[in-house]
């Protein structure tokens, strides 16, 4: 009785944190993240090795996903994962696979880890869930390196290169840093130093990637507001880099490490979050949610035997475990857990007791005391309500899968409770040729958006994305406004065969949106430089440029003769930038009906027909 009162209790907190509470047909909000270690990638997705279709690309090339195909037994393992059944809960993953070793060299830990299953497979198959992929650099140099590194312009402005390219190799949709050798490997009385160097480091990579349309996301632990006498890690400098970052995870755990005590207690957590929303927008904001817990040995009597497991020492390291595997440890342990109100988490004691022999053969025991802290499920619960008070960004799992089904049925309660109302979006596009554009023409993209009862959705900023052919990734292209009607056009023209799609970004009260895709073909097009009039018996000179530009395409002059097109002259090909010059000589006078044909690789392309009158 009292879980089901407690149940009803805390639902009822998250319905009064949002006046509008649940509705039934909107999806939940998008709202929880988290890291994939490269030791843990099969916890939420299987590895599926894709279907050769094309050949493989070359070491350095830009990893793509169009070729990769699945058996229907494939995809049916990969929709019952956990990273595809709890994507409605997310909107990006940070895969935790990279490590800074010096300015030029990223060591990428995945392959390392797991050298039968090829990065880009994983990749292409984390994109079929259609998450946005973040990953995390972490800085794998020794004490003050990294430090000395951001001291010096250049270095920074290489780290910084290298970094962008990491996420163009795989078209990554930014970069999460997790530098935390400030913290807890440098001596904190280098952090007045260190801090500005951050701060100009952090500006120039938001920059580039910024001028790419990538995210970047910065991870650290816990800081308070500078003017209280507890100031936390303020070598990350939050105010001053607030403005350059699209994410701010804060890793409120760890609170207890080398004394038994709560992982992170939700009135610390809130305290830190409090400060991170008054120097930064809220939606930048995420919270720390632990996946494991930790158990400490608080004392030992006695003299513990040579067979009992090694390490049995008042202050040694704290063993770590999963969440989801706490209910068997506390069944194995023969404690039961409680819920401690004050830290809002589950926390137990015992013992443990070893008899046997000393090294020298003397019988002897050892009693081991022990005290576990872990969060639960209402932990969890209570830690999102947080990100429903606040409006918070949403929250980062340290790591994803280690948490048990109901603490993520806690999560997916919250954000069905805050779900924003869901934006229908549709594209359309308007062209005259049903074949496709050509090459220079001008085409309308136009969109709608609407609310699911129909009514339209006014004001809000819409982007056109385009995806050329031979890109996995999408790049804006227009920045649009809905009108009173809801709707958005734009006047496109094209270099090359594409695809089209409206995106808009999400907002507390609406959910984002994605428009159907619309492919628009490009046709080549045939530039004319050619004579109206020519005398009997002298030279007739066709000249012109095929667009796009295409070299060695066969040109051949066509002559329209009793009712049939037939091919004239000699045969020519079109140049370096696709021009092209063709010469015949027509000794009948009148008129002579012509167009010109070029085939390519895609399509036959043919000129209108122009006539010439022989003189």
């Amino acid at each position: 009785m009292r879980r089901i009162s407690y149940i009803f209790l805390c639902l009822l907190m998250i319905i009064s944190l949002v006046p509008h509470a649940i509705a039934a047909d909107n999806q939940p909000r998008k709202i929880v993240s988290g890291w994939i270690p490269y030791y843990s990638v099969k916890t939420v997705m299987p590895f599926i090795k894709k279907l050769p279709t094309l050949p493989t690309p070359a070491p350095n090339a830009p990893v793509t996903c169009e070729a990769n195909e699945y058996s229907a037994e494939d995809i049916a393992l990969l929709n019952s994962s956990y990273l595809f059944t709890n994507k409605d809960l997310m909107k990006e993953v940070m895969p935790f696979w990279y490590t800074l070793k010096s300015p030029k060299l990223i060591r990428d830990d995945y392959s390392t880890a797991n050298p039968s299953w090829p990065i880009a497979d994983t990749i292409c198959l984390m994109r079929k869930s259609g998450l946005k992929l973040i990953p995390t650099i972490t800085d794998g140099t020794d004490k003050s390196v990294l430090a000395g590194y951001l001291a010096k312009p250049e270095i920074r402005t290489t780290i910084v290169r290298s970094i962008v390219d990491l996420v163009n190799k795989y078209s990554f949709d930014g970069v999460d840093l997790d530098f935390e050798g400030f913290a807890f490997v440098d001596e904190n009385t280098t952090w007045t130093k260190t801090a500005p160097n951050w701060v100009l480091f952090v500006k120039e990579l938001s920059t580039a990637l910024h001028a790419q349309q990538k995210l970047l996301s910065i991870s650290a632990p816990y800081s308070f507001n500078p003017t209280e006498k507890q100031k936390g890690y303020y070598v990350y400098a939050w105010a001053e880099i607030a403005a350059s970052i699209d994410r701010l995870r804060i890793m409120t755990y760890d609170y207890s490490v080398a004394k038994a005590g709560p992982i992170g207690p939700i009135s610390w957590t809130e305290k830190t979050l409090q400060y991170a929303i008054s120097i930064m927008p809220a939606s930048k904001v995420f919270i720390g949610l632990p996946g494991y817990g930790r158990d400490w040995i608080t004392s030992v009597t006695g003299t513990c035997p040579v067979s009992a497991p090694p390490g049995l020492t008042a202050g040694a390291k704290a063993a770590t475990f999963k969440m989801n595997y706490a209910g068997t440890k506390a069944a194995i342990d023969q404690a039961a857990p409680t819920f401690d109100e004050k830290s809002s988490e589950a926390t137990y004691s015992y013992v443990q007791s070893f008899n046997g022999l000393t090294a020298k053969g003397a019988a002897t025991a050892c009693t081991v005391n022990r005290t576990v802290w872990y969060q639960n499920d209402r932990s969890y619960l209570e830690r999102m309500n947080l990100v429903a008070k606040y409006r918070l960004g949403g929250a980062a799992v340290w790591t994803l899968g280690m948490e048990d089904t109901a603490a993520t049925t806690a999560m997916r309660n919250v954000a069905l409770a805050i779900a924003p109302d869901t934006v229908l979006s549709t594209l359309n596009i308007e062209q005259v040729n049903s074949k496709g554009i050509f090459y220079g023409g001008v085409f309308t993209v136009r969109g709608a958006l609407t609310l699911k009862d129909k009514s339209p959705v006014v004001g809000i900023p819409v982007s056109l994305e385009i995806k050329r052919l031979n890109e996995s990734s999408w790049t804006p292209i227009a920045e649009l406004t809905s009108g009173l009607d809801g709707t958005v056009s734009a006047p496109v023209t094209l270099a090359a065969s594409a695809s089209f799609r409206f995106t808009t970004q999400g907002t507390w009260e609406r959910a984002e949106s994605l428009s159907n895709e619309e492919k628009v073909v490009l046709l080549s097009r045939i530039i004319l430089d050619r004579p109206t009039t020519v005398k009997s018996g002298k030279e007739l000179t066709v000249k012109g440029t095929l667009l796009p530009v295409l070299a060695g395409q066969v040109v051949l002059l066509q002559k329209y003769v009793s009712g049939k097109w037939q091919n004239i002259g000699t045969a020519t090909a079109t140049g370096a930038n696709g021009e092209f010059q063709i010469s015949i000589i027509e000794s009948k006078k009148g008129v002579t009906k012509l167009r010109v044909q070029i085939t390519t690789k895609n399509e036959q392309v043919l000129t209108p027909e122009f006539t010439v009158v022989v003189r």
